[in-house]
């Protein structure tokens, strides 16, 4: 019996239209709004920043600094990617805020056309660019002066850690890496859920999206389907399969809703996907270490146990008991994100 995506294009979450911010140099100042579906800690100082990619597109993210830092000192630093299409105002800004508790410089940033960062046209998703974009924090924080630039991670969440692993194949700057409840959007978008996807099927959906380009070009932008209401539900609707269910209950509800983050990209990203391998180079992250993170009880274990076969010395596989995929987001009912793990790891592999 054929295997197929269940609601995976309802997972792909992206960013409702937001503000694009301008300019193509650093800047950083406490920002005194407080815009998080997590609240802030008094252990930290919390300030926007913006900062150009290598496209020159201006990336938004918020840094967290631990509290009182002596600013004459340098400090291991990390970048932390969202769950893919999340924005940074959700699990990503948890890890970060987080992290910068335990005395790590931290931001967690928009991806390019997301959330606060620019780029048009909005809602594409580019796994290139992506990848990029995890460079480009590196060469911000790498520039910050109370930054050692010998002591950069990276920490990838959901769809964002395949492209942190990717970045960290050609970007040796990046001393360690961790990934939480990681998914390989490639793999999945040319093979279907599992692996299920036939060559027919995949020639079909090939059609599909050549036409969709047509449709676009011709209307002069391209279709993006949200896939979460735009204010937060009460419940899951019925009839949505477990995955598209467990999602819903992040994005759609209270529990993770956040304006800038309704799911989905355009249409057409997908095409990008599935002629752009995410793991081919994985072995080449060596010796510098991997720790891969999943919940016993996730539906996307799959994604980080093979990867774990694929890649080279030091590595870890490291699972949650009781986890689901969605509760490394923000950690859940039971706190799964283990934090006391991640600092760990980063304080012995950024030494």
């Amino acid at each position: 019996m054929k295997k197929t995506i269940p609601m995976i294009g309802m997972m792909i979450i992206l960013p409702i239209l937001a503000l694009v911010l301008a300019g193509n140099f650093a800047c950083a100042g406490e920002d005194m709004t407080w815009d998080k579906t997590f609240e802030s800690s008094d252990k930290v100082t919390h300030e926007k920043v913006s900062y150009p990619n290598r496209y020159g597109i201006t990336l938004s993210a918020d840094m967290y600094l631990p509290k009182d830092m002596d600013r004459s000192r340098k400090y291991p630093a990390l970048v932390v990617g969202t769950p893919y299409g999340g924005v940074k105002e959700q699990g990503a800004g948890i890890y970060a805020q987080t992290m910068a508790e335990r005395g790590f410089v931290a931001i967690a940033f928009d991806e390019s056309f997301n959330g606060e960062s620019g780029g048009e046209p909005r809602h594409v998703s580019s796994p290139d660019i992506f990848v990029e974009d995890f460079s480009a924090g590196v060469d911000f924080l790498g520039t910050r002066p109370f930054v050692d630039r010998n002591r950069i991670g990276v920490i990838g969440i959901c769809g964002s850690g395949a492209f942190a692993l990717k970045a960290a194949q050609v970007d040796r700057r990046i001393k360690a890496i961790a990934t939480a409840s990681m998914y390989d959007m490639s793999r999945l978008m040319r093979n279907g859920w599992e692996d299920g996807m036939s060559a027919e099927e995949r020639r079909k959906i090939l059609d599909e999206l050549g036409e969709q380009r047509w449709k676009d070009f011709e209307n002069g932008e391209p279709e993006y389907i949200p896939a979460f209401p735009a204010e937060a539900s009460a419940s899951v609707p019925e009839g949505m399969d477990p995955i598209g269910s467990e999602f819903f209950e992040y994005y759609g509800m209270d529990r993770g809703h956040h304006p800038r983050a309704r799911a989905n990209f355009t249409t057409t990203s997908s095409l990008a996907f599935m002629n752009f391998p995410l793991m081919n180079y994985i072995k080449s992250i060596s010796p510098r270490p991997i720790l891969f993170i999943i919940g016993e009880n996730a539906h996307s274990r799959y994604f980080s146990e093979d990867a774990y076969e694929l890649a080279a010395e030091p590595k870890e596989l490291y699972i949650v008991p009781g986890a689901r995929h969605i509760d490394l987001y923000d950690g859940g009912e039971k706190n799964s994100i283990p934090f006391d793990k991640l600092e760990t790891f980063f304080n012995r592999n950024l030494k």
